[in-house]
């Protein structure tokens, strides 16, 4: 198992699909879960530590959990076939209960518990991670802060 980050939730163009996108805590791999509009903007809000008025799904069951004298351990995302991802939450006690991703990344992020993925399914559904390129990105942007128009003069007369 390897663990992961929840990078964010974005829409993908032009389906307007939700995806969340997991990376590699220790690597360069990154893992996109689509997900439906209501599972992303509970991971959305999980995400950001926004409080809700009245309890969501995931913060329901993290208050059962606790109520019950347990607490979530850590996430699993175990599986993925045909597109289809699968996830386990696993508790303190030993108990293990099947999920949905979106919820138990949703139920993670609000109980600050870390997220695994089985190494298979990065192998399978994982992507090269874009950071490469963002830092490249990065570093053009600070070459242009630090030029000046001055600098491209040539000194010639049109």
């Amino acid at each position: 198992m390897r663990e992961v980050e929840v990078l964010g939730v974005r829409v993908e163009k032009p389906s307007n699909q939700p995806v969340i996108v997991l990376r590699e805590c220790e690597g360069t791999r990154v893992l996109p879960i689509w997900v439906g509009a209501v599972e992303a903007s509970a991971i959305a809000l999980a995400q950001q530590g926004a409080d809700s008025e009245r309890p969501l799904t995931h913060e329901l069951l993290g208050d059962v959990v606790e109520a019950l004298g347990d607490e979530l351990e850590e996430v699993r995302i175990v599986d993925v076939d045909d597109g289809i991802f699968y996830a386990v939450l696993v508790f303190a006690s030993g108990a293990s209960v099947d999920a949905r991703p979106s919820d138990a990344i949703a139920l993670a992020l609000r109980s600050s518990r870390r997220i695994v993925c089985a190494e298979d399914v990065l192998e399978v559904a994982g992507l090269p991670s874009p950071q490469e390129e963002d830092e490249q990105v990065a570093q053009f942007r600070e070459f242009l802060d630090a030029i000046d128009p001055e600098d491209f003069e040539t000194g010639l007369e049109p």
